[in-house]
């Protein structure tokens, strides 16, 4: 139990910080890709399609799965001031609350990197569907 209370908070917030950075990543290489994009280069709108979604799929991954790794961080610092409480008889009222609400950053992280993530991938899904329809509009206008 020492070992998973010594490395829980490195690898809960290791992990959320790499999903964090990861759907940084994304987000600015998707933006960057979506401003210099060129619908003439496109010969059907499915392969525009697989081009224009590249990647989205890990971001949503990322929003939808944070929360619970930050959930699972809580369990498990929750079940440490438990099991700290039931070897310690004599252990005060404050350092059973101090566990508690120390537990309770790694949810507060997890839905910090979930709100941000979510509403990249839904803006990028909106210029998803726009470039999907200037790209239609402009098929049906050049027959």
């Amino acid at each position: 139990m020492e070992f998973v209370k010594t490395y829980l908070d490195l690898a809960i917030f290791g992990l959320l910080g790499l999903m964090g950075f990861l759907a940084l990543w994304i987000t600015i290489e998707r933006l960057m890709f979506y401003r210099q994009i060129d619908l003439k280069q496109y010969h059907s709108d499915a392969v525009l399609n697989i081009a224009t979604t590249k990647h989205l799929t890990t971001l949503s991954i990322i929003g939808s799965n944070a929360p619970f790794v930050g959930l699972l961080g809580t369990v498990v610092g929750i079940l440490i001031t438990f099991y700290d409480m039931g070897q310690n008889q004599s252990i005060e009222t404050g350092a059973i609350m101090m566990g508690l609400a120390l537990a309770l950053k790694a949810t507060a992280a997890g839905i910090a990197i979930a709100i941000p993530t979510v509403m990249a991938y839904n803006g990028l899904m909106r210029k998803v569907d726009v470039l999907n329809t200037l790209y239609i509009d402009a098929q049906n206008r050049a027959k």
